[in-house]
């Protein structure tokens, strides 16, 4: 206990500059003798005075409730100090929390209290700001759907979420404290150890792998694929390591689901193809089996959302450029079937041509779907040649005009004196192709122009129509699979065909240009640079 009260030129700059309530309390009379103008201020008084004559056990300004001081002065006496936190209620009725300190002394055998409050409005607020955002934090962590494993620099594993621990096996055991690298298939082991150096030296916000497929390893040895993405963040000037991992083994399995049924396909159509001639009557048995396939295609591409745009155009493609032919040949089949006199040969025939034109079509589409497959399977090579490429292209304008409508005409103006080295083959099949799209996409009576020039070591072909156009928000899409262009919907075509030519130009070294407007026509531009490819 203090004895002696403390030199006034002492206590006045506590008092005054103090920024808490600062009072002192008389024990016998429970009134407070004086309280600092900060005190006043934080219970809303105008100033000590007003507060010291309202300071008694019912006044507005006395910051304890009925019967706490009794509590307070009795823990006093017996430890001589008092604390704890408090809701206060102001002058005015607005609340707050604060910090009591209370301690006892005597002065001439009477007793006094000094009473000390501290505003902790602020603190408690932002202490509950912490909690909540913590509470936020691990319910995120803990019941996110994939894994979240979070390392310090040396690869040891400080926290995983519960998703993690069954990921890999570890339902029963910990993660905590063991090194990453019992996630990591053996085989990369070392590697993998090299590439955490690697990331702590420059950390990034990124995916591992960049295209390359990645496994990890369970508890029991067993691996799965995955795809892993890594962030970090410091702490006491620490770096930690987050790594999100995702198992993508239905993912994997959809992806080869997708290649079988494609491949199924293909081979259901070859079949179609070898056996319309001498079975139609095979024909609806085929249809059912490429709608069955069609179905368990719709449900493996819905498995993998990232195809979803992919599936839709060539379900939409697919539907209308298989059933149109196949349609055309059972209805001529059966017609047939009822042509039995010598006299309706000639309707026999025209029915005839029809199937063979339908199947025609068919394998034209189908001739497409195994060029893309083959593009995608890196199966396409490029064989270099040295030819006239005026002669290729007056050779393809002929075999073309027996696809002329009436009036149509292709006029040719090329200017290659010397051969070139590229392709011939590649380069007739994206003749054929662009021609056969500027034929198909203008009206009778239309020109066709076809030019181009050789000069030193690059060759420039352009095909030029007065068709229906293409619009600019179109052209921005045409070279990808299965698209068509608004106002091509109605025509014949699967959306394959420039993509193939955009592959095969690329395959040549070369650069494809589009231009074109609605109603006035479409420009194409064909230019390879065979530097590097000189005869020997």
């Amino acid at each position: 206990m203090i004895n002696d009260l403390l030199p006034v030129a002492l206590i006045n700059p506590l008092f005054e500059r103090s920024r808490h309530f600062i009072g002192l309390l008389d024990c016998e009379t429970d009134r407070f003798l004086r309280v600092n103008p900060a005190g006043s201020d934080l219970f809303g008084c105008r100033d000590m005075a007003e507060f010291l004559e309202q300071s008694g056990h019912n006044a507005a300004c006395n910051p304890f409730a009925p019967g706490k001081l009794d509590h307070i002065k009795t823990v006093v006496e017996q430890t001589g100090r008092y604390a704890e936190e408090v809701e206060f209620q102001r002058k005015q009725g607005a609340s707050f929390w604060g910090k009591l300190e209370v301690d006892l002394f005597a002065v001439d055998s009477k007793t006094y209290l000094l009473v000390q409050i501290t505003d902790i409005n602020h603190a408690r607020s932002v202490e509950q700001q912490l909690e909540q955002s913590s509470r936020q934090f691990e319910a995120v962590f803990t019941n996110a759907t994939i894994g979240i494993i979070v390392c310090d620099k040396r690869g040891l594993i400080v926290s995983a979420n519960q998703f993690a621990r069954n990921q890999f096996g570890y339902v029963d055991q910990p993660l905590e404290g063991q090194s990453i690298d019992v996630l990591v298939p053996d085989t990369i082991r070392g590697r993998h150890e090299a590439l955490r150096e690697s990331f702590n030296a420059d950390p990034q916000v990124r995916a591992m792998g960049h295209g390359r497929d990645l496994y990890a390893r369970r508890s029991d040895g067993s691996v799965f694929p995955a795809e892993v993405s890594l962030s970090y963040f410091y702490q006491h000037n620490e770096l930690y390591v987050v790594s999100y991992i995702l198992d993508i083994t239905f993912k994997k399995e959809a992806e080869q689901a997708l290649i079988e049924q494609r491949n199924k396909v293909a081979q259901l159509n070859i079949e179609l193809e070898q056996k319309v001639a001498d079975r139609t009557h095979a024909l609806m048995a085929t249809l059912h089996q490429l709608e069955e396939s069609k179905d368990e295609l719709t449900k493996a591409l819905a498995a993998e959302r990232e195809l979803g745009e992919l599936k839709s155009r060539f379900v939409s493609m697919a539907s209308h450029e298989f059933r149109t032919p196949l349609s055309a040949v059972l209805t001529s089949a059966s017609l047939i079937e009822k042509y039995i006199t010598t006299e309706q040969q000639d309707k026999r025939q025209k029915h005839i041509q029809r199937i063979k034109s339908s199947v025609n079509h068919l394998n034209d589409i189908l001739e497409e779907f195994l060029s893309v497959g083959k593009l995608e399977e890196g199966r396409v090579e490029a064989n270099w040649t040295t030819f006239d490429v005026n002669t290729l292209v007056s050779d393809v304008v002929t075999d073309m005009q027996g696809m002329l409508k009436a009036g149509q005409t292709i006029e040719t103006r090329l200017d290659c004196p010397l051969p070139a080295r590229l392709d011939k083959s590649l380069l007739r099949k994206i003749l054929i192709n662009l021609l056969s799209n500027a034929i198909k996409y203008s009206g009778e009576h239309t020109r066709i122009e076809v030019s181009g020039s050789c000069r030193g070591h690059a060759t420039q072909l352009t095909i030029r129509d007065q068709g229906i156009g293409i619009s600019e928000e179109d052209q921005k899409h045409l070279f990808e699979r299965f698209y068509r262009a608004k106002n091509a919907t109605n025509l014949q075509g699967t959306g394959l065909g420039l993509h193939i030519v955009a592959k095969y130009v690329e395959l040549l070294n070369g650069t494809i240009g589009l231009t074109s407007q609605l109603h006035e026509g479409t420009t194409v531009t064909l230019t390879f640079h065979h530097d590097n490819h000189s005869a020997h």
